[in-house]
């Protein structure tokens, strides 16, 4: 792994299974959710195209995310397609957080009790429905839900693609760029 940048951290050791998989490389993408009170995002890299015609895009997402939440809510998500360079990584990074922070295992009773304002200080316009669309995105496309399908120990949200755009022209980021083996 010394090929890996400089800012990947050393991986734990895995069962041989497990660090197959988490060679498979995933784009990192931004979800955006919104509810009555806020728009919201979350770092996924279970996101695909699964059908041209009609546009469809599957994401995949913890059962117990805020964002599934949101999403179930609203019948709409948007997704945000990630750069692969520094300041986008550390727009990353704020988005693993999640929204709350009694979600992290291990956490004090003060820093379980914050809220993450994760869209802080993040240029971002609201589609139509008022789904966050993150300016430094290299693409985004807002969605709505069609089906919620439980695959093992995560939800399944197809989602129709309503409308999308290009923004700007640069490598993707993924998993690989990151170090990460999994966002979430």
């Amino acid at each position: 792994m010394s090929d890996l940048p400089a800012h990947v951290p050393a991986r734990r050791a895995l069962d041989p299974i497990a660090e197959a998989m988490h060679q498979m490389p995933y784009g990192v993408y931004a979800i955006g959710s919104v509810d009555d009170h806020e728009a919201n995002v979350m770092v996924a890299d279970w996101v695909l195209q699964v059908s041209f015609n009609p546009r469809l895009v599957a994401v995949v997402l913890e059962a117990d995310s805020s964002t599934l939440r949101r999403i179930r809510a609203s019948d709409a998500f948007s997704v945000n397609l990630l750069a692969a360079d520094a300041d986008s990584l550390r727009m990353a990074m704020q988005f693993v957080q999640p929204a709350d922070a009694s979600k992290v295992e291990g956490r004090p009773d003060s820093a379980a009790r914050q809220h993450h304002d994760k869209l802080n200080g993040i240029e971002y316009q609201r589609s139509a429905r008022g789904l966050p669309l993150l300016a430094d995105a290299l693409m985004w496309l807002e969605c709505e839900a069609q089906e919620f399908t439980t695959v093992g120990d995560h939800i399944m949200v197809l989602g129709r693609v309503l409308d999308g755009r290009i923004q700007h022209s640069a490598e993707p980021m993924t998993t690989a760029y990151t170090g990460w083996t999994y966002s979430g």
